[in-house]
């Protein structure tokens, strides 16, 4: 397994396993199968309803807490007050765990204006230990600006949309010039035709490997925290074996070509769903 060390020195690996859509009576045995593949990172959100389902299949396990690393989310009805600190007492509860290493504010909502005073709680929730790093997701250029502005602590990880048709150059290159990681979510682009793209089809044949190993091991190159979802045993085992094989200059120049700009999820600008 490939890692990234994170701005504060937390090591993370690189290729997780996303659990958004698993019902969480689904969870226990999707994670189960995701940690026996050797997946060590789990990402989950409180908005996914399904935290019980994944704790349960942690201690399924029996795998040390140290050798795992769990993701989990703020929504976005908990940013104003105590709200975020409840949440995250909420989300540690219900995936019976003692600390989270990565804590994320899922959503910016800037019409509610209030992500700095979320961010803020997340400052004391690091500091106090209960969670070994914190980060946003779905963070653009101006709401990381604010944060660094009004905010001490530069957020660990940046989760946002990003697949060949969305690279995302210019955020993964400010998240680099200040130190933030940047983690893909959906990074197979949802089923939404990118496994069926003739360029990726066809760097698969090549190496002997799917698209969506191809596009797998285009994040790992470029340097992203990838979290690929599934719940196939199978699919889940194929986008794990990733690390056997190495785009080439070629390749990776006609994956740059596949970028349109087209979004597939909502724009952070303007979402801010508080279901």
């Amino acid at each position: 397994m490939q890692t990234i060390t994170l701005n504060n020195g937390l090591t993370m690996p690189q290729l997780g396993f996303g659990v958004w859509q698993v019902p969480d009576a689904e969870a226990r045995t999707v994670v189960g199968e995701a940690l026996a593949a050797g997946y060590r990172s789990i990402d989950t959100a409180a908005i996914y309803g399904n935290e019980k389902g994944v704790g349960l299949a942690l201690r399924d396990s029996g795998l040390p807490r140290d050798e795992l690393f769990v993701t989990t989310k703020l929504w976005n009805t908990d940013h104003a007050g105590d709200g975020a600190l409840r949440a995250f007492d909420a989300s540690l509860e219900r995936l019976g765990l003692d600390y989270i290493d990565l804590y994320l504010i899922h959503w910016p909502v800037p019409s509610r204006d209030r992500y700095v005073d979320a961010w803020r709680a997340l400052e004391k929730i690091h500091a106090e230990g209960r969670a070994r790093a914190v980060g946003v997701s779905n963070f653009g250029a101006k709401h990381l600006e604010r944060l660094f502005a009004e905010t001490g602590l530069v957020p660990a990880v940046d989760q946002v949309e990003l697949h060949p048709y969305f690279p995302q150059n210019g955020l993964r290159a400010l998240n680099a010039e200040h130190g933030i990681t940047t983690e893909a979510w959906s990074p197979l682009g949802q089923g939404r035709g990118l496994l069926e793209d003739q360029t990726l089809v066809a760097i698969g044949a090549k190496h002997g490997k799917t698209a969506a190993q191809v596009v797998l091991r285009w994040h790992l190159q470029l340097g992203n925290v990838v979290i690929p979802k599934s719940v196939t045993p199978e699919r889940i085992r194929q986008n794990f074996d990733v690390f056997d094989f190495t785009l080439d200059a070629d390749d990776l120049a006609a994956i740059a070509a596949l970028d349109h700009g087209g979004r597939i999820g909502p724009d952070p600008d303007t979402f801010d769903w508080m279901g």
